[in-house]
C-alpha cells in the first residue's frame, strides 16, 4: 500500500505525485522523491523497482522480508534493513521490518508488520529545509534515528518487569513463577539484542573512513545513531547480567526452602526416634530387664521420653529449625 509520494526540491515540498510520474521527477536536477510503503504486494514492489531502477536483489529482499539488519550498497545507491519492535495491547513484543532504498535523489522506505508509522519523521524533515537540502541522506539518518529512538521505551517496559520480578524474589509464593518470569525478561532482551546488536555493527559504516556518496557531510548525524545503539546495547547487557542474577538468587532461594524443610523432617524426625528407641528397648520383652516389675517404670520411662523431647524441641527451635 502506497502512504506517500513527495517531490521535494531545495529542502521544500513541491508536490504530490502519482507512482507513474517518479520516474520523470527523478530526470529533473535538483529534487528527490521520497516514497513510503505499508505491507507492499509484490507487484507494487516489483512497480517501484522499474520506477526507481533498483536492484534486483535488494528488491527481492524487501518483497520477501524477514531480513537481518544490514547496510548493503549497490553503485551510487543504498539498501538499509533495520527492525522495528512494538510493545502490542498484552505488552507482547511484535518485531517489525523497514527496508529502506537511499539513492541520490531517492527514498524509498518499506514496513513490514509494523504498525506505526514514520509521518512524524517527515514533518520533522519538512520543518527543517535547512537539513533537508542534504537530501535523501539526511531523510535516511532521520528514518534510522526514530527507528533506534523508539527501542528505547520497550526497553524501559522490559526494565519495569524485570524490577518487579526482583522484588517478587523475597515474597512468599510460587519459587516456579518468578522464575517463569524472568525467564520471560530474558527472552524479551534477547529479542531486543538480535535487533539493536546487528544494528550497531551495520551503522558504523555511515560515518568515519569511506562512506556511501549519499551519506556525504552526514557523519556527525549517523554517528549520533552509533552512540544510541551502542548505548543501548550496553544496557541490555547490563540488564541480561542482572536477570541472570536473578536467576540465580531464585534458585537460590529454593535451595534455602529445601534446607529449611530438610531441617524440619531432621528435627521432627530426632524427636519421633528417641521415644521409639526407648519404646523398641522395652518392647523386646526380655524376662530379665530392669525395672520390668517395678510399678514406677512406666510413668519413668514415658517421664524421661518427654523430657528429652522437651529438651530436644526448644534446642531446635533455637536453632532455627523449627
Amino acid at each position: 500500500m502506497l502512504v506517500n509520494c513527495v517531490v521535494y526540491q531545495e529542502g521544500r515540498k513541491v508536490a504530490d505525485i502519482e507512482k507513474r510520474q517518479i520516474s520523470d521527477y527523478l530526470k529533473q536536477p535538483g529534487v528527490f522523491v521520497w516514497v513510503a510503503m505499508k505491507d507492499p504486494s509484490d507487484d507494487e514492489v516489483l512497480e517501484m523497482q522499474e520506477e526507481f531502477d533498483l536492484h534486483e536483489l535488494a528488491a527481492e529482499d524487501a518483497r520477501h522480508g524477514h531480513q537481518r539488519p544490514k547496510i548493503e550498497e549497490y553503485g551510487s545507491g543504498l539498501f538499509v534493513v533495520l527492525n522495528t519492535i512494538e510493545l502490542t495491547a498484552t505488552d507482547e513484543l511484535k518485531v517489525g521490518e523497514v527496508n529502506i532504498f537511499v539513492g541520490p535523489n531517492y527514498i524509498l522506505s518499506i514496513r513490514h508488520r509494523t504498525e506505526r508509522g514514520f509521518q512524524d519523521v517527515r514533518s520533522r524533515a519538512e520543518r527543517e529545509p535547512e537539513l533537508l537540502r542534504h537530501g535523501s541522506g539526511f531523510v535516511l539518518y532521520a528514518l534510522m534515528d526514530t527507528i533506534v529512538d523508539r527501542y528505547f521505551p520497550v526497553l524501559d517496559a522490559i526494565e519495569a518487569d524485570l524490577e518487579h520480578a526482583e522484588d517478587q524474589l523475597f515474597v512468599a509464593g510460587s519459587p516456579r513463577q518468578n522464575i517463569e518470569q524472568l525467564y520471560y525478561v530474558k527472552r524479551e532482551l534477547m529479542q531486543l539484542k538480535h535487533i539493536a546488536g546487528p544494528a550497531l555493527e551495520t551503522s558504523n559504516k555511515l560515518f568515519g573512513g569511506r562512506v556511501p556518496q549519499v551519506c556525504t557531510g552526514l557523519g556527525d548525524y549517523f554517528r549520533d545513531v552509533y552512540d544510541h545503539l551502542l548505548r543501548l546495547n550496553q544496557q541490555i547487557d547490563t540488564l541480561r547480567d542482572t536477570v541472570n542474577t536473578a536467576i540465580q538468587v531464585a534458585l537460590a532461594m529454593i535451595s534455602l526452602d529445601d534446607n529449611q524443610v530438610t531441617k524440619r523432617l531432621a528435627a521432627y524426625a530426632a524427636l519421633v526416634a528417641v521415644p521409639t528407641m526407648i519404646a523398641g528397648v522395652y518392647g523386646m520383652n526380655f524376662e530379665h530387664m530392669p525395672e520390668l516389675k517395678w510399678s514406677f517404670g512406666y510413668p519413668l520411662a514415658v517421664g524421661v521420653m518427654v523430657a528429652i523431647d522437651t529438651l530436644l524441641f526448644f534446642r531446635f527451635r533455637k536453632a532455627g529449625w523449627l
